[in-house]
């Protein structure tokens, strides 16, 4: 439930400029402007007996609009405030996930693929999960790299949208139309709709809410079916290309991920979508790390901040630098935890790299070494070594043969075609004979 703002009140006008010096001077106007704080938030946050909380609300409302862009949409027109918070972190982004030279990440050539690979599982996972999927993750990065037939809607979701990423990745540097935006619902969205007709077809009704599900209240009304075609045209027109005044292209991201959601251009799928072309645009402009991060795993984990930046956005006067924070916050917790992620892969690595000194032992053969070496009921299959090592299933059949030959894995028959391998029986005793 979002509070409205006070109205406008005619006195505060005139103390605008006397207010905006006193905060200056008590070295507190950045905060404020940087934490781009809702008037729900803002009026319990910087209390002071030189103002009450209206004034200080329209003062930074005044300041935001007085220094504002304004971007229009079909009829829509939207502003937002670029705060110094907001630089600061673009600029790191430019420094840490885009261009053409290496990240300061530490990430190898060597395991570039096996990171796209988990990351496009996460999010495939993660985007699902916000949208009403029921599995755990566990379960769902089996059935990934299993490449099992999703038993459920749940299960169906997340293949989805692991196929839909997979598809942005491999076309990242082509330009957007509405067709191919049709076709990325159609991917997110195949045997998950309660109507079938609706897949990859924008909506044919304004019977279409966004609903407070506490409580059934209607929190955001679309654009009418009417002015889809123009709304979409703008968003791919912007999306493709550069506008009379620059626009930074990761502000811009952040505006086509809010305006996808805010435009609801189908029955359902639209938050999924929305967060496909974030992606889409990002890679296209050279953010490649981008490929990397799990933007989904954070939003789902804060999902309330991430529906209030929506309505605090409308509810405000369209002003989009409350989803612009959001989103920059999100992508900053995303990047520390990509950084965690592949410090904690490379430690595993140097710990399995002792497996090596076994003779035809490969890089591959030492981690599938350490996986049943720290999990002794782990059941491995040919799909998930192809997968997790994006190999041949040639490849993948040749490591765990050679293994099962060495003595460190047995084989269990599934079926007359379908084999599983374990840890062996003697896997210590063999290890101990190679002096590990």
């Amino acid at each position: 439930m979002i509070e409205f703002p006070p109205k406008f009140n005619e006195q505060y006008k005139n103390n605008y400029f006397t207010l905006i010096t006193k905060l200056q001077q008590k070295g507190i106007l950045k905060e404020i402007l940087d934490s781009y704080l809702y008037w729900d938030k803002l009026k319990y946050k910087f209390i002071s007996k030189d103002y009450n909380q209206e004034e200080l609300w329209f003062t930074i409302k005044f300041h935001r609009l007085l220094y504002s862009k304004s971007i229009s949409f079909g009829n829509h027109d939207f502003t937002y405030f670029i705060t110094d918070y907001m630089q600061q972190a673009l600029h790191q982004f430019d420094l840490h996930i885009g261009g053409t030279l290496s990240s300061n990440i530490g990430i190898a050539e060597t395991d570039k693929t096996k990171y796209v690979i988990n990351s496009i599982m996460e999010e495939a996972i993660s985007s699902s999960q916000m949208e009403g999927a029921v599995t755990t993750r566990k379960k769902a990065r089996e059935m990934i790299q299993d490449r099992k037939k999703p038993k459920n809607k749940s299960e169906q979701m997340i293949m989805n949208n692991f196929i839909t990423m997979k598809h942005i990745v491999q076309n990242k540097n082509e330009e957007i139309t509405p067709e191919k935006i049709l076709y990325i619902h159609q991917l997110i969205s195949y045997k998950t709709l309660d109507n079938q007709q609706d897949v990859g077809k924008f909506r044919s009704s304004n019977d279409v809410h966004v609903i407070n599900n506490i409580n059934g209240e209607i929190v955001h009304t679309p654009p009418a079916k009417g002015e889809l075609e123009n709304l979409i045209n703008d968003l791919c027109n912007f999306f493709n290309s550069s506008p009379k005044n620059f626009v930074h292209p990761i502000i811009k991201g952040c505006i086509i991920h809010f305006m996808m959601g805010y435009i609801h251009p189908f029955t359902d799928g639209n938050g999924r979508t929305a967060r496909a072309l974030f992606y889409w645009y990002m890679l296209r402009n050279g953010y490649w790390l981008t490929e990397y991060l799990s933007i989904s795993k954070i939003i789902k984990d804060t999902k309330v901040q991430y529906e209030k930046a929506y309505l605090y956005t409308e509810f405000d006067r369209n002003d989009l630098g409350y989803f612009i924070t959001y989103h920059i916050k999100t992508m900053q917790k995303a990047y520390e935890a990509l950084k965690k992620y592949i410090n904690q892969k490379q430690k595993e690595v140097f710990q399995a790299a002792k497996f090596m000194k076994i003779p035809n032992v490969n890089d591959r053969m030492a981690q599938i070494l350490k996986i049943v070496n720290d999990d002794s009921d782990r059941i491995l299959s040919v799909k998930e070594i192809e997968s997790r090592f994006n190999i041949s299933n040639f490849t993948a059949r040749s490591d765990l043969r050679i293994l099962v030959n060495l003595g460190f894995l047995s084989i269990i028959q599934v079926n007359k075609k379908k084999q599983s391998f374990i840890k062996s029986q003697n896997f210590d005793k063999v290890l101990k004979a190679y002096d590990i």
